[in-house]
C-alpha cells in the first residue's frame, strides 16, 4: 500500500530565530498540504540538542514514515547527515539528500571519501543550483536540480525604470559574507550622490562582523547614510526590498542565495561579486552586474553605471523578474512531488 508519511531533516529554526527560515521548511509546508504525512527535526536552537534531535526522531519515529529528507551541508552540519544516515541504514529506510551551501565543494575536497560514500548511499541527491551540481558530481552520479523555491506572489514588482540611490543588503552578518565592503562601496560613491542610502538587514551571526561593518561605516564617513534595523521576519523582508532600487551582495562564498532571488522578484537592480554559484543564477550585464570579490571600486562603478546608464537599470530590473518567475514553487512543487513518490515506489 502506498503511504505518503516522510521524515525531513534540516533546520527548522524560524519559530525561535527571527529572519531564519530555511528552503526545509517550506518543503515540509507544501508537501503536507499536498496530502503527505511530514515528520520535521529539528526546531530546537542549540546545536548539539539539534543533533541529537535529529537523532533521536529519526529512530524513535521510524515506524511513522516510509522516506527520509536530509539536508547535507558542509562543516560541522556534515557531521547529523553522517550520523541520521547510520541510523537510515541500519532501518532499511530509503533517503534523499539535499546539497546546501557554497562551502560544500571546499569541504568535499577535502573529505572526498566520507562525502562519497553519504552521497552513494542515497536513493536520490538533489542540488539547488547548477554551481553544486557541476561543483559535486565528482562525488555522486545522477545529482538532481531542484531549485530553492520562491512564493512569488509575497514579492511585487515594481520596474526600476529611473533609480534612486537606495540600495540594500540583506544577509548574515558573518565573514563569509564580507558585509564590510557595503560601507566602502557607498564611501565611494556619497560625494557624487550625497542623498545615497543603504539598508543591511540581518541577523548577527556571532563573530564580530556587524560591529566591524559599523567600524568600518565610521571610520570612511558614511555612518549616517546607512540604516541597520536589526532582522526582520521572512514576511516582512518584501517591504524592506521594496524601499530600495539597488541590491548589493558582498559575499566571498555562494551558493544560490535566496536573498539575491527574492531582490530579482522584486525587480531590484543586483550588484553582486562573481563568486560560487551566482554566475551560474544570474547573467552579467543581462540581469545582474558582476564584479571581482572584495573590490569596492568595482562595485561602486557598478552602482554608478545603473544610476547613470540610460536604460540600464530597467533591463535588469525586468529580467531579474522574469529570472525569478522560474523559481515560483507552483513549478517546483511538482517536481518534489514526483521525484519523492518515485522514491517511495521502489
Amino acid at each position: 500500500m502506498y503511504n505518503k508519511s516522510i521524515l525531513i531533516i534540516g533546520n527548522f529554526l524560524s519559530e525561535t530565530v527571527i529572519g531564519l527560515r530555511s528552503p526545509s521548511e517550506d518543503l515540509a509546508k507544501e508537501l503536507a498540504g499536498a496530502g503527505w504525512r511530514v515528520i520535521t527535526a529539528s526546531s530546537r536552537n542549540n546545536r548539539l540538542g539539534r543533533v541529537l534531535d535529529m537523532l533521536a526522531i529519526t529512530w524513535r519515529r521510524r515506524r511513522d514514515y516510509t522516506l527520509a529528507l536530509v539536508d547535507v551541508y558542509s562543516g560541522a552540519a556534515f557531521y547529523w547527515a553522517e550520523g541520521v544516515y547510520m541510523i537510515l541504514r541500519m532501518l532499511g529506510k530509503p533517503f534523499i539528500l539535499t546539497l546546501h551551501g557554497g562551502n560544500l565543494p571546499d569541504f568535499a575536497r577535502r573529505h572526498p571519501r566520507r562525502v562519497r560514500r553519504l552521497l552513494a548511499a542515497a536513493a536520490v541527491v538533489t542540488t539547488p543550483s547548477n554551481y553544486l551540481q557541476k561543483e559535486m558530481k565528482v562525488y555522486g552520479d545522477g545529482l538532481c536540480l531542484l531549485p530553492n523555491p520562491l512564493y512569488l506572489k509575497a514579492y511585487p514588482f515594481r520596474a526600476r525604470v529611473r533609480p534612486e540611490p537606495r540600495l540594500v543588503w540583506v544577509r548574515a552578518f558573518h565573514s563569509m559574507y564580507n558585509p564590510q565592503l557595503a560601507p566602502q562601496v557607498i564611501a565611494r560613491l556619497s560625494s557624487e550622490f550625497p542623498e545615497i542610502e543603504l539598508i543591511m538587514l540581518g541577523p548577527h551571526k556571532g563573530d564580530a562582523s556587524l560591529e566591524q561593518t559599523r567600524q568600518v561605516a565610521e571610520a570612511v564617513g558614511v555612518f549616517n547614510h546607512i540604516y541597520f534595523p536589526g532582522v526582520a521576519p521572512k514576511e516582512k523582508v518584501p517591504s524592506w526590498l521594496s524601499h530600495a532600487d539597488i541590491f548589493l551582495n558582498t559575499t566571498f562564498v555562494d551558493n544560490t542565495p535566496v536573498s539575491v532571488m527574492e531582490a530579482m522578484a522584486c525587480g531590484l537592480c543586483v550588484v553582486s561579486t562573481l563568486v560560487g554559484g551566482i554566475p551560474y543564477l544570474v547573467e552579467h550585464e543581462k540581469d545582474a552586474l558582476l564584479v571581482p570579490p572584495n573590490d569596492p571600486e568595482a562595485m561602486a562603478a557598478a552602482v554608478r553605471r545603473i544610476l547613470r546608464e540610460p536604460g540600464l537599470a530597467e533591463r535588469l530590473s525586468r529580467n531579474a523578474r522574469k529570472k525569478a518567475e522560474q523559481f515560483d514553487w507552483s513549478l517546483i512543487l511538482p517536481q518534489w512531488k514526483k521525484l519523492i513518490a518515485s522514491v517511495e515506489a521502489l
